[in-house]
């Protein structure tokens, strides 16, 4: 492994895709095509007759079947667009085309909508006659699911003109969110060298090991958000009072209404698990004592909790990173490793450590090119190499569905966690494994404890905050002094002590992009329930052996078409309404905290 200087991570490949990026004749030839086929289908909604017969189910199934090629087609402009204002905050045209697919989104919702409303009264032997057709065979469920969902909206008129409106009024604020975030730009001196750096190069900073280079760059973090503030509390209030005006009208009583039927979860079971973890919450508390010895510090603070333990001075490669994944991921599974080494070798991964670039990482899928591409910054450290990791879980997942119908393709956002943290996982434990320098196993541990302590801290304030916020803002505007105040409560809450009162982020409702993502609300538990679902999954694999491999390409699959509880039940044998599973896969996550106290004793 390299200890010193890397050479520049690889940028992707977004040309063979459509040449010429935002600019691309090929592009905007596609983004006409589904212009035009948004019409065609509207056409065939309207003549679509209001019962299922034998001599009319063949004009139900042409619509349900273009209607799935139209998700596609929308689903790679979206993607397209939003690489291309990753890779530059500053392409304009991306940002107008991204505000496109909007429009394209919201007409296809209202051909969705227009579905809903026609399931909805059709009798149930009617509708079953639609179901038993063999190109419905794989996507029953999302159709039973869509007709259910249906009766809980409001009259077919109400609903397109909320998808009209949401396009300039909730999906507008949250682009631009998007534009003030890539814009901010912070003095950041190191080596003597003062120089300014975006959020995202910014983030690289708050796990380096020199704390003084953690403080500035959190205190930059501050700077730049402060500056911001009254705009994302704007953006932020007028998201929320969007979704609350709407969730008014179809009398969902409780903003988790949406995020629940999103995540094909009950409430029952989301609530058992935020109960575990906060009974469990303080186990964290010897591991977070022994690091902060190790860091020779006595208050443990925001820009701390991802500070390196153990050996430091190792940097991966870009190469070497994703050939110790892909490595990894081959002593489980050779369909995977194979998978992994593809997508690498086809530069599907934007990894180039530049200004620029939006923060933060994600894996998006191109619809009907059934490929994926990965966004993050790579410099280099340990973390970098989780997080190409995770994405290439992601990019897994995707690629265990791209034969299926879109419709059964279509996971939830907490089970959409399940093969990234399951991915990170199988590496850290073969890191681990493999180690024998006590600094690096040191090093190893602490990634493993990180990541439990994030998810049920970090995640965990996101949750209470993002509640509380909601319940608050249906009394009218939250001040952008109260968002912190409430940010601070949210976060004294769920970190129990493990933070110092004087470590706490007071502008994290500002940093995060997950408060304002729109296409739903609270984007916080997913992961953590994905971190303790994949936790449950892997524990299996390590029972089992490779010979889990196909029963968890399986379990993939099932994630497009099945409840959470459903699949769990089914590949798990677990019930996730009772505390078991949940206790079980937090004692699991915290197993390693006495050897990390014991080795950060003797080091």
């Amino acid at each position: 492994m390299t200890t010193t200087t890397i050479p520049p991570a690889p940028t992707w490949d977004l040309e063979s895709i459509f040449p010429g990026g935002s600019k691309s004749e090929q592009f905007k030839a596609h983004r006409q095509k589904s212009a035009a086929e948004l019409e065609q289908v509207a056409a065939i909604l309207k003549a679509l007759p209001e019962t299922i017969t034998d001599t009319t189910i063949a004009q139900w199934a042409e619509f349900v079947s273009k209607l799935q090629s139209l998700l596609e087609d929308i689903e790679l402009t979206y993607s397209m667009a939003g690489c291309l204002s990753s890779q530059n905050v500053d392409d304009t045209p991306a940002q107008a085309i991204e505000a496109e697919a909007d429009v394209h989104a919201a007409q296809w919702e209202k051909l969705l909508t227009g579905l809903e409303a026609r399931a909805m009264i059709v009798p149930d032997d009617q509708w079953g006659l639609l179901l038993k057709q063999p190109a419905m065979t794989e996507i029953r469920f999302y159709l039973d699911e869509r007709r259910t969902i249906a009766r809980s909206k409001m009259p077919l008129e109400q609903e397109t003109l909320a998808l009209d409106l949401a396009v300039n009024g909730l999906h507008a604020w949250s682009r631009l969110y998007a534009k003030i975030a890539g814009g901010i730009k912070v003095d950041f001196t190191e080596d003597g060298e003062t120089k300014k750096i975006s959020m995202g190069q910014i983030a690289t900073k708050m796990s380096d090991p020199d704390r003084a280079i953690r403080q500035q760059a959190f205190a930059g973090m501050v700077e730049g958000w402060e500056r911001e503030a009254d705009m994302t509390a704007m953006a932020l209030n007028n998201l929320a009072g969007f979704r609350l005006s709407l969730n008014q009208h179809r009398n969902w009583e409780s903003p988790l209404y949406e995020p629940l039927v999103a995540a094909r979860l009950q409430q029952k079971s989301l609530d058992t698990m935020w109960d575990v973890i906060r009974r469990e919450t303080g186990r964290l508390k010897p591991y977070i004592d022994a690091k902060k010895k190790l860091l020779g510090i006595d208050k443990f603070c925001w820009y701390d909790e991802f500070a390196p333990c153990g050996k430091v001075d190792k940097l991966y490669s870009f190469e070497e990173a994703g050939k110790f994944v892909v490595e990894q991921a081959g002593r489980f599974s050779t369909d995977m490793a194979e998978f992994m080494r593809m997508a690498l070798d086809n530069r599907w991964v934007e990894a180039e450590d530049r200004a620029g670039k939006r923060a933060g990482g994600y894996c998006t899928s191109l619809g009907p090119i059934k490929q994926s591409r990965i966004f993050m910054t790579y410099a280099g450290s340990f973390e970098n190499l989780l997080t190409l990791a995770h994405e290439l879980g992601h990019a897994y997942h995707q690629w265990v569905l791209k034969d299926r119908p879109p419709f059964a393709a279509g996971y939830p956002m907490n089970l959409a966690e399940t093969a990234s943290i399951f991915t990170e996982t199988l590496v850290v434990d073969a890191a681990l494994e493999a180690a024998d320098d006590p600094q690096e196993k040191l090093m190893l541990l602490e990634q493993k404890l990180q990541g439990a302590y994030v998810m049920y801290t970090d995640l965990h304030s996101r949750y209470l905050f993002e509640k509380n916020f909601y319940e608050e803002r249906k009394g009218g505007m939250v001040s952008r002094e109260r968002l912190s105040e409430m940010m601070i409560d949210a976060q004294r809450q769920a970190f129990a002590g493990l933070l110092d009162e004087s470590g706490y982020h007071p502008l994290f409702w500002c940093s995060k992009l997950h408060f304002y993502y729109t296409e739903v609300p609270f984007y916080n538990f997913p992961y953590t329930f994905g971190f303790l679902f994949a936790g449950g999954v892997y524990d299996r694999a390590q029972r089992e052996g490779s010979s889990f491999a196909d029963k968890y390409s399986a379990l993939l699959a099932d994630t497009g078409s099945m409840t959470t509880e459903d699949v769990a039940q089914k590949h798990l044998g677990v019930d996730l309404t009772t505390e078991s599973f949940w206790a079980d896969a937090v004692s699991r996550s915290l197993a390693d905290v006495n050897a990390f106290v014991k080795l950060a004793d003797e080091v």
